[in-house]
């Protein structure tokens, strides 16, 4: 996990970048980018053997490319760097993670990944 404090000038304080589609803030709330999908990094449980087996048939089966994943995850956190930051929060997933878009001077981070390749639709 990649660890860094950004407080930013819409005072989002962004705590750790997971990976190219989760976040965690400064207050610990753990935000989940809405409607992306990002490769998963290295050691992720998802990409265990009987993990995969079990997501191969669903709407979001692992994405288990790890150089990839580390490049989401890093092109997530420069582009964190680049402006203003804020969030639209949706609710919550069944993990209990905030789903949200997250902005970068009003560019999508979600769609900033899935342009440069690091990021799918989620489903798709």
């Amino acid at each position: 996990m990649i660890a860094m404090f950004l407080l930013l000038a819409s005072g989002l304080c962004i705590a750790t970048v997971h990976d190219g589609d989760t976040i965690r803030l400064c207050t610990g709330e753990k935000v989940r980018l809405q409607s992306i999908d990002a490769p998963e990094v290295k050691d992720s449980p998802r990409c265990e053997p009987a993990q995969r087996r079990r997501l191969a048939g669903s709407k979001n089966p692992a994405w288990c490319d790890f150089a990839k994943g580390a490049a989401s995850r890093d092109a997530l956190q420069s582009f964190l760097l680049t402006g203003r930051v804020s969030i639209e929060r949706f609710g919550k997933d069944r993990y209990g993670r905030t789903l949200a878009n997250i902005y970068v001077n009003d560019r999508d981070a979600g769609e900033y990944l899935i342009r440069r390749g690091l990021a799918r639709r989620w489903g798709e």
